[in-house]
């Protein structure tokens, strides 16, 4: 599993994203053949690791700083890159703390960063290549075309799980219909669900890092991904044996804490939903609640779904109920038994045509 990035980072990416005016003083350093270290923040704890320079205080612009990068010393800037507070400073922190970078701009960086907790960013003038540092975490720039192309790959693989992801929901949902459901299929669905929210999630960070650039990545990304995770809750909150100290949420957190060895193992990815009786038998029967399949039905709201299920208990009995017994649930009515009695039946003839197919 690749770490994500901390909130700050993703925050300080955004900050020198394309289409930013922090990103385009940066560019202007790059194209001029010029290094630079920038500190982004002015708060106390900044000005007491600052030495000599000068005080600045104006407006902040792309010009101005990529004239300022001219001169040796760090720039100072304010946290939302509003205006350039100090130039030509001469950055003191503490030589104790640790770090791995071998140049002195790079090594400065980094230590004022985990020192201090700012984001800093280094220009390289030998290698023209821009570093973002937040507290122990460092995330060089890539250029434009790079990120778009590792997007438009990520994306071909995305559509590739999220097809595999359908076939597996569609067969659990004609299982379910005919209340057939194995605790192997089950895992089978989770398992999915989480390998798509990963790559999800790798290409979430790349359009933060595009910036404007990143607006169509974004378009398809939200066409191809749907209701995934919305999904993926119903149908833990159909299985899971659900305790005080176990819920929902604590499932969902775990399978998202689970290395990549761990996500292939579909005994581990079972053993979330906390079912009862002992030692995992995959082939063993178990029955839905109903929450998923009712959900797709059209207007029907969730408190109506919670009474429902409440009311029945599981999905083959609501299945098996008659109209008339949908209409004695709170929320319900007339017209409304009917929409989910005709909404199951198609549900569940989709399902297994789908499944057949």
């Amino acid at each position: 599993m690749i770490a994500r990035p901390s909130p700050a980072t993703l925050d300080a990416l955004r900050a020198v994203a394309p289409g930013r005016p922090l990103r385009e003083g940066l560019d202007r350093i790059l194209q001029a053949g010029k290094g630079a270290l920038i500190v982004v923040g002015d708060d106390p704890d900044v000005l007491d690791i600052c030495s000599g320079g000068f005080l600045l205080d104006a407006a902040f612009s792309p010009q101005r700083l990529s004239e300022l990068a001219k001169m040796d010393g760090a720039i100072i800037v304010a946290p939302d890159s509003s205006r350039i507070a100090r130039a030509n400073v001469h950055l003191v922190p503490d030589p104790n703390v640790p770090t791995s970078e071998t140049g002195t701009r790079h090594r400065t960086a980094e230590r004022v960063a985990r020192s201090i907790n700012v984001p800093v960013i280094s220009v390289s003038e030998d290698m023209a290549v821009i570093a973002v540092y937040v507290g122990d975490e460092k995330h060089p720039l890539e250029p434009t075309a790079r990120l778009l192309n590792r997007a438009n790959q990520a994306l071909q693989t995305l559509e590739r799980y999220r097809s595999r992801l359908d076939a597996v929901t569609s067969s659990l949902s004609a299982l379910e219909v005919e209340d057939l459901v194995t605790l192997r299929d089950v895992a089978a669905v989770l398992q999915r669900t989480e390998m798509v929210r990963r790559i999800a999630e790798e290409i979430e960070i790349t359009i933060i890092e595009l910036g404007e650039d990143g607006r169509l990545v974004l378009l398809q990304l939200d066409e191809l991904l749907g209701h995934v995770y919305e999904d993926g809750r119903r149908v833990v909150q159909d299985y899971l044996h659900e305790l005080p100290q176990w819920t929902i949420d604590h499932v969902m957190n775990e399978l998202a804490e689970f290395s990549n060895e761990e996500l292939l193992d579909l005994k581990a990815i079972a053993n979330t939903l906390r079912i009862p009786g002992g030692s995992l038998d995959f082939d063993r029967s178990i029955t839905p609640r109903g929450y998923r399949l009712l959900s797709q039905i059209p207007r029907i709201p969730s408190f109506v779904v919670e009474n429902i299920v409440e009311h029945f208990g599981s999905l083959p009995k609501i299945m098996r109920s008659a109209a008339t017994d949908l209409e004695q649930v709170e929320g319900v009515g007339t017209s409304r038994a009917k929409a989910i009695k005709e909404g199951l039946t198609r549900l569940g003839e989709v399902s297994i045509v789908d499944r057949f197919l």
